[in-house]
């Protein structure tokens, strides 16, 4: 078919379904349309601002027919910052949208269908990341970047990060003495400000990002204003990259971590440990994996990719031995410092790439019978597949940040395994992002 859609041409389009951004969908002539900001079942007129060979994308000029779903966004930048992209939107329609993303790709890419379940949502999605990374602008200013580019939008208030971690930032900004690092001189010191909090223990980490270890915030006063602040970093890096944390983590105030509480459990938290962004929704997605991994007192469970030992420390007292693994060293450390705090003595913690050091734990000898996976975003590697294949457990829990990688797993792990459920969770409210668990049983022979 050839393409008769060009860049500028302006039509006027019916939209049938959300993109894997959220972005709306519409065909011409079986042409697929990506148009950023507009709503399932309204009638836009759209600009065409970039034409390939098969799809296009475009932007709304007129809406001419509203959904019943539409709102007026609450954020002034969330069209310039590309994080809440859904802010336009009810909040119960997001939840339906990620549902239906999911089940888009279990249609696509799974041999043997499957509903998937509802989203399970927050009952006050605002104000809940844990966790907030800002670049500074050279005026002094904290935003984000501006989709696919680093160019940063300034913020006044930010309806997903907490009020406290703005204000801290803001006034750090407003006060450091020394000069912010431009990206394209690759000049200046400050170059990120990141923000952790423990909402249940009300502590606060701040980890000022800077390309040498040199302390240009007075200490005293910036802990006099924010009393909850109980430990300050200087983490050094002053190499050309996007990834924001070195490994090198210089402590100015405190002893270098902060913690705080899932359930009925204490976690201490490092600079660079992984620690979920949404704790009330991370709280169910963990109470949610171990009540259908139908765990018992015998069991032998497997938590990979375990981070700091949260799912493994939940899980402990359903059964008889846990053993962690992760690549992450300070991970580890903080592991082993948590099932102390926390009086635990089943839980073994090994250091390594799950794909060596699960297979070397099997060669071992150990025999487990469940297993709950967390893997980042690439999904799980070769190797890993092949050996939960191979052992044929009982019980296998995955839990997935991205559903894409997860249905391609699914689909490997479903030679052996049989897929009870699907259950999606929103971690990360107006966002595109949905966290997904799914509840696999071993096939009767």
């Amino acid at each position: 078919m050839e393409k008769t859609i060009k860049k500028n041409d302006e039509i006027i389009v019916d939209i049938i379904d959300y993109g894997t951004n959220g972005e709306g969908i519409a065909k011409v002539d079986g042409y697929t349309l990506f148009i950023n900001g507009a709503l399932k079942g309204e009638r836009c007129k759209i600009h065409i601002t970039k034409a390939l060979t098969s799809y296009a994308y475009a932007k709304i000029t007129e809406i001419i027919k509203k959904s019943e779903h539409r709102i007026e966004s609450d954020c002034d930048t969330y069209k310039r910052c590309g994080g809440c992209c859904l802010r336009h939107i009810q909040y119960k329609e997001t939840l339906k949208i990620k549902t239906q993303k999911v089940q888009n790709l279990v249609d696509k890419m799974l041999e043997k269908k499957i509903i998937v379940k509802e989203t399970i949502g927050m009952e006050f999605p605002y104000h809940y990341r844990n966790k907030t990374i800002y670049p500074i602008s050279i005026d002094k200013k904290i935003g984000f970047y501006s989709n696919r580019s680093h160019k940063i939008v300034p913020i006044s208030e930010c309806k997903i990060q907490t009020k406290l971690s703005q204000q801290i930032a803001n006034y750090i900004a407003q006060n450091y003495k020394g000069t912010i690092y431009n990206e394209e001189t690759e000049k200046g010191t400050l170059r990120n400000i990141m923000i952790r909090e423990g909402f249940e223990t009300n502590e606060v980490m701040v980890v000022l990002v800077q390309t040498d270890n040199k302390t240009l915030i007075d200490i005293k006063k910036l802990t006099s204003k924010f009393k909850q602040i109980k430990t300050i970093i200087i983490n050094i890096n002053n190499k050309k990259t996007n990834v924001v944390l070195s490994n090198k983590n210089e402590i100015v105030y405190g002893n270098g971590y902060i913690k705080d509480k899932l359930g009925d459990y204490y976690f201490k938290i490092s600079p660079n440990s992984f620690f979920q962004v949404n704790s009330t929704q991370t709280e169910k997605i963990y109470n949610y994996a171990i009540e259908h991994s139908n765990l018992n007192k015998n069991d032998i469970l497997c938590d990979l990719y375990c981070g700091i030992g949260t799912i493994g420390i939940f899980s402990s007292k359903s059964v008889e031995q846990i053993y962690g693994i992760e690549i992450v060293s300070q991970a580890i450390i903080d592991a082993k410092q948590n099932v102390k705090i926390n009086n635990i003595n089943n839980i073994e913690f090994i250091e390594g790439d799950v794909e060596i050091a699960f297979d070397k734990l099997l060669k071992d000898g150990i025999k487990p019978n469940a297993i709950i996976v967390d893997p980042p975003r690439r999904g799980l590697d070769h190797k890993t597949i092949e050996n939960l294949n191979k052992i044929k457990l009982e019980k296998l829990v995955y839990i997935s940040c991205n559903p894409s990688t997860l249905m391609r797993d699914l689909n490997k792990l479903s030679k052996v395994y049989k897929i009870i459920e699907i259950q999606p969770f929103d971690n990360f409210c107006y966002t595109s992002h949905v966290e997904t668990i799914a509840v696999l049983r071993l096939k009767n022979n």
